[in-house]
């Protein structure tokens, strides 16, 4: 399957996050977004609330600019870091009011928040979800013939 640089960089950033158990969606350094954008948490700047798909005007006008961090656009950093913090199980935005995990950095809630955030980066690339493995376990469309041993 081709995938596309940012996308490349995205998915490998996310996976060692995951597996070296740095990634944090409380933290603007070590949530999705963070963790795409070298662990800063500049991008926090672009929306006034963490899981906000609502640019501010600092974010506005890096938009209208035409600026990309790490090759994406603030809005589709916002949507990526929203698609993360939904899958993990929160209401959004993020604050002390709406709901959240009960253990929001447990491998399963960071799994499903990662499953969220991935298929949303591939459909913004326009490629398959790349941790679809539904197909995988999809029967034959001809039957299996087996023998019947008399």
């Amino acid at each position: 399957m081709k995938t596309t640089n940012r996308l490349d960089a995205a998915l490998e950033k996310l996976y060692t996050a995951f597996h070296n158990n740095t990634l944090n969606p409380e933290c603007c350094n070590h949530c999705a977004v963070g963790n795409i954008c070298n662990n800063t948490d500049s991008w926090k700047h672009l929306s006034d609330d963490h899981g906000s798909l609502r640019l501010n005007y600092v974010g506005l006008v890096h938009e209208n600019l035409g600026r990309r961090f790490h090759g994406y656009s603030p809005s589709e950093l916002l949507k990526i870091e929203a698609s993360f913090l939904k899958g993990c199980g929160y209401t959004l935005p993020l604050n002390h009011r709406n709901a959240k995990p009960e253990n929001p950095t447990s491998k399963e809630t960071l799994f499903n928040g990662l499953c969220a955030a991935v298929a949303l980066l591939c459909s913004l690339d326009g490629i398959k979800n790349v941790m679809d493995f539904y197909p995988l376990f999809q029967k034959d469309t001809e039957p299996l013939e087996l023998e019947v041993m008399a």
